[in-house]
Order: C-alpha cells, then structure tokens, then sequence
C-alpha cells in the first residue's frame, strides 16, 4: 500500500497518510472539481483516491513545487492534503490567500493554540472531526509496514475552510476500505 508524502526536509514529521484517514474527505469534493494535492506525489493516497472521480493535480517540494512560494499553472478549485505539522500557521495562512476552499488534516492539539484563532479570525474554520485517531506511516520505517512500530498516532482531524455543509461534521475512519 503506497501512502501520502508529507514533506519536511530534515525533520522528523514525515509521514504517511493512510488510505482510511483519506476516505472520509472524499464525499465532500464536488463533482467536475479539480483538486490541487500540494505535499503530494503520484503514489500518494490522496492522489489515487481522490482520482477515481476527480481530476487530480499533485506537486511536492522534492520536485522543487514548494507550496510556500509555488502554484501550479493549471486551473484547480480545492486543495486537499496533508501539509507538515511543522510551520502548520505558514501553510494555512497560505492557503486562505488563495481563497479558494480547503482541507488540510492537522494535529487536534493545534486547536490550543492561539494560532488558529489568529489565522482564521475573519474566516470560518471548518473542522472535519473523528471518533479516533489517524495513524500514520513513517517513510523510514517502511519495512515494518504491517507491524505496530511503523505506526504514529495523533488525534487529528480535517482543518477546511468554505469545504464543509457546515462547521463541525463528527465522522468515522473506517477501520479498512473494502
């Protein structure tokens, strides 16, 4: 199983979506909707469910596509992923300059910060939240796959912005996709 690269050069908050954290978010995009994966590469979870119905346009910082300072040519209308939970505030006060809706997965805890009342204070967050936590897969870890050690955990949830049908949605990740 290929995961989502969470970019972050020489730090340790690189990681691996799976595919269940992915599942939920995919009944919110609109149909005909092109969806900018921005810490994203082709083998990536987001990039290969959100395609199965949805025009996908990925990049990712190896390939010099930093979302800081970068966007891509080609007409896309949501940005969904996973950025790194390093320099969380950048990566959000970002995508709120483009005005165009989102969904951003970040750490719960993210949530007692004075942060996001700064970022979002004009602007409605929207949160996607969920009866567990989200594991990850560590990219240095990818022998282990299938064993405990691969795995990190954090109570995480969908961070969105003019995505949701409304603020607060409680949802389930499902224990495995059939």
């Amino acid at each position: 199983m290929s995961n989502t690269y969470i970019p972050v050069k020489k730090n340790n908050d690189e990681c691996y979506t799976q595919d269940v954290s992915v599942y939920p978010i995919l009944k919110f995009i609109p149909e005909n909707a092109i969806v900018w994966c921005p810490f994203d590469k082709h083998d990536s979870n987001f990039v290969k469910l959100i395609s199965k119905k949805n025009k996908v346009i990925y990049s990712h910082i190896d390939t010099d596509q930093d979302f800081l300072n970068w966007e891509p040519d080609e007409h896309w209308d949501i940005i969904i992923s996973n950025p790194p939970f390093t320099n969380k505030k950048k990566f959000f006060e970002r995508a709120l300059r483009f005005n165009k809706p989102f969904a951003l997965i970040m750490s719960n805890t993210w949530l007692n910060d004075s942060a996001p009342h700064r970022v979002f204070y004009e602007k409605d967050l929207q949160l996607l939240m969920f009866d567990r936590r989200m594991k990850f897969n560590m990219p240095d870890e990818s022998h282990l796959i299938g064993k405990r050690k691969d795995l990190i955990s954090f109570s995480s949830s969908y961070f969105c912005w003019n995505f949701l049908p409304k603020q607060i949605i409680m949802d389930t990740i499902p224990k495995r996709l059939t």
